[in-house]
């Protein structure tokens, strides 16, 4: 009798290897096309949802009424809203970085302004100004401010107020123009740090901000969660708040903003050293948000100051937007201050 083989059939062998190598095959080209499926879906929900954003956006922009007045500057157009009092006293309202909708980010303060000729000058790429511009440097932002002034035919010497940034911008121009500017209100300004290190050009690269917005994720944020662009206030209108989540859309990431941003610390050290007039008053306040940089804020306040003859520091409880939450009181140090000025 034929003993059994002690080793497995060739026909065996040969069926269990290839079930192996099958399936080793088989299971990496199943996940790659799976992946492939997956990147295919996300590619098409991202050019839907953008294709869905532009026709929102286009049908927005036809359908509620810009504010403001077109001026032309340059080579491109800037947005200057006005509160209606051109026989007061002109007042020039600058915004910080990135603001959307400048005209109606100062819109409680504008308000309670009364008397006064405020006037919301947007730069490229804020609010209804175009949002293609020459590089943000000091020197252009200046003078573009300079020439939609000079336009507006405004009554001369103005006074400069301006949030954050715009505090780089109004040293600037206090020291170009010193005949046109009769005082200057910081509201939590930025100011220069000290140093003499090189600063690099501003770097180029993706977009990704502008991106988030025509994809529509800036709009879908907006909608579903209010509170991530609305101002921390109630002296908004439901009308206005309503129009900068529009506007935070239309307008989030463009491209001179992101130019801006890139140019900040460039901007910072080409003012190392410069200060303002001796003979031009300054107000500047400070938000008093915690005791640390309340103290680092108004120590830089000081020094920037020193040689001002006339200069206030005011520390307003509030955020660093303190014009969302705190335009009467402002206001009124304003005016306060701006008598002094007469006197």
């Amino acid at each position: 009798m034929e003993r059994p083989s002690m080793h497995p059939s060739p026909q065996r062998t040969s069926g269990a290897s290839e079930t192996t190598e099958s399936g080793t095959r088989k299971k990496p080209r199943r996940g790659l096309r799976r992946a492939g499926i997956a990147a295919v879906v996300v590619l098409g929900l991202i050019l839907a949802s953008t294709v869905i954003n532009a026709i929102l956006e286009s049908a927005e922009k036809s359908s509620v009424a810009a504010y403001g007045e077109r001026i032309a500057v340059g080579s491109g157009a800037l947005n200057v809203y006005r509160n209606g009092q051109e026989n007061g006293q002109p007042i020039v309202l600058l915004s910080g970085l990135g603001t959307p909708a400048p005209g109606l980010d100062f819109a409680p303060l504008a308000r309670e302004l009364h008397g006064f000729d405020a006037i919301v000058v947007e730069g490229y790429g804020y609010g209804y100004s175009d949002m293609e511009a020459p590089p943000r440097t000091n020197e252009n932002i200046s003078n573009e401010l300079h020439e939609a002034l000079t336009k507006l035919q405004l009554k001369k010497p103005y006074v400069l107020a301006g949030h954050s940034i715009a505090g780089f911008y109004m040293l600037d121009y206090a020291n170009r123009y010193p005949a046109e500017v009769s005082a200057v209100v910081g509201i939590d300004a930025s100011i220069s740090k000290a140093g003499d290190g090189p600063v690099p050009d501003p770097e180029t690269g993706f977009n990704w901000q502008r991106a988030l917005a025509v994809t529509g994720i800036v709009r879908a944020v907006s909608a579903a969660v209010p509170s991530f662009v609305d101002p921390a206030s109630d002296d908004y209108t439901e009308d206005e708040l309503h129009r900068m989540r529009l506007m935070t859309s239309w307008n989030y990431g463009n491209s001179a903003v992101a130019d801006e941003t890139a140019r900040i610390a460039i901007n910072a050290a080409a003012l190392r050293g410069v200060a303002f007039p001796d003979d031009l008053p300054v107000l500047a306040f400070i938000a008093d948000e915690n005791p640390d940089s309340t103290a680092t804020k108004t120590a830089a306040a000081q020094n920037l100051l020193k040689n001002v003859k006339r200069h206030e520091i005011v520390t307003l409880e509030g955020n660093h937007y303190l014009h969302w939450t705190q335009s009467k009181r402002i206001a009124e140090e304003i005016r306060t201050f701006l008598r002094g000025n007469d006197g």
